[in-house]
């Protein structure tokens, strides 16, 4: 790992070995990790929010379809980034998972700015008025990749590994301390698996929540660390 400098203090990239692993565990352990893309003004964002896709055995995959051109970045070594165009007007950031040649993914849904706010906003068309604006830059797909400046002929096929690639994915110590899991959303296929994972509490969580802020559909709030 290489450690760099911030303001977030010390963080250090993920090594590839850490995606190398069933999407089910890289989804909860990405959370609390740190989104970068390492240009000036640098962006910095922590995770909150993912979904697992488990390949080509999962209806609701891209991997489904097999070893394509489109897919291809799935089924490459793990640590990569794999970007989707989506209802016409968003793109999606997913990192590829497992070991070469196995097809497995996770989605990020959703993060919490840390650096580089007033570019994210800039690039979002968002006036910043107050903290309660913040979900507007990266809370969902969309929002996030738009924020960051992720496209598919920019980002896929990056190495999330490493600095040099411009975009990438680091640690600065942060732990989750309760994971909340429910079934993913926004797909009709394989809808009811439990492999969306966020962690309790933030606020720039995507989707439906409940009047006291919790996600919507809950299953069940995980406290291991």
């Amino acid at each position: 790992m290489r450690k760099q400098t911030s303001e977030l203090g010390a963080i250090q990239t993920l090594d590839r070995v850490f995606f190398a692993r069933s999407p089910r565990r890289v989804a909860r352990e990405l959370l609390g990790k740190i989104l970068v893309r390492g240009e000036k003004p640098r962006l910095a964002a922590r995770i909150v929010e993912v979904e697992a896709y488990l390949g080509e055995n999962d209806p609701a995959a891209h991997a489904a379809a097999g070893n394509t051109a489109r897919t291809s970045v799935l089924f490459g070594p793990p640590g990569y980034a794999y970007v989707y165009f989506i209802y016409g007007n968003h793109y999606c950031l997913n990192v590829s998972c497992e070991r070469e040649g196995k097809a497995g993914s996770v989605l990020f849904r959703a993060l919490e700015p840390l650096e580089g706010i007033e570019e994210m906003a800039r690039a979002r068309g968002v006036v910043l008025q107050g903290p309660r604006d913040l979900p507007k830059l990266t809370a969902g797909p969309g929002r996030l990749a738009q924020a960051f400046g992720i496209t598919r002929s920019r980002d896929n096929g990056c190495d999330l590994t490493s600095p040099a690639s411009g975009l990438w994915i680091a640690e600065d110590g942060f732990r989750a301390k309760q994971i909340q899991i429910t079934p993913r959303i926004g797909i009709s296929k394989a809808a009811a698996q439990p492999l969306r994972y966020a962690l309790a509490g933030s606020a720039c969580i995507s989707g439906p929540r409940t009047p006291g802020g919790d996600l919507r559909p809950r299953l069940r709030l995980d406290k291991r660390v």
